[in-house]
């Protein structure tokens, strides 16, 4: 699992009727969230430039999981295969071939995307922002023993009470314990 990650695109609609297009690469060990970016206008060098991105130095995994969209070109495999990753090309319209990415972009819609208005750019990247925090920090995970994917420590009781604590706006909350 370690050596696998996802990539796929989505997109949000916007207050003003424009549609903005976010690309997600995700690690399949701890389902951590390598990379996002937003664009009004993707292309396949601004994707080959995500895939740079995702996996600098020599952290890229061996096998990237995407689907069939034309995004995905000369440029992009070449990208790839340079840095030594093998693709695995889903079938064509086939979501459930790619899970975890399908899945985290179902969290994103239904947790976060569903509750808010977004009017331009730069709001659905401090949105999102805010939002992968609280992912990989605070949202649990059934797959992960109901860890996420940055792992947490556990209060004891003798740390205190309970204390709520807001995220993403005050759409979620986490909860720790501290002292009085």
């Amino acid at each position: 699992m370690k050596q696998m990650a996802s990539m796929d695109f989505f997109t949000v609609p916007t207050a003003l009727f424009r549609v903005l297009f976010v690309v997600v690469v995700l690690s399949h060990d701890r389902r951590r969230v390598m990379h996002l970016n937003v664009t009004e206008h993707p292309t396949e060098a601004w994707t080959a430039q995500q895939i740079r991105e995702a996996f600098p130095w020599d952290e890229a995994p061996r096998y990237l999981i995407r689907d069939r969209n034309t995004i995905f070109g000369k440029e992009v495999i070449a990208v790839a295969k340079g840095m030594g990753i093998e693709e695995v090309v889903t079938a064509a319209q086939s979501p459930w071939q790619n899970p975890y990415v399908e899945r985290l972009i179902g969290s994103i819609r239904r947790e976060c995307l569903n509750h808010v208005i977004v009017w331009n750019e730069r709001g659905l990247r401090r949105t999102l922002r805010s939002y992968l925090h609280y992912y990989g920090r605070s949202r649990t995970h059934l797959a992960l023993s109901k860890d996420a994917p940055e792992p947490r420590a556990v209060h004891r009781p003798e740390n205190g009470l309970i204390v709520e604590i807001p995220e993403v706006g005050g759409l979620h909350h986490r909860y720790e314990r501290r002292a009085a």
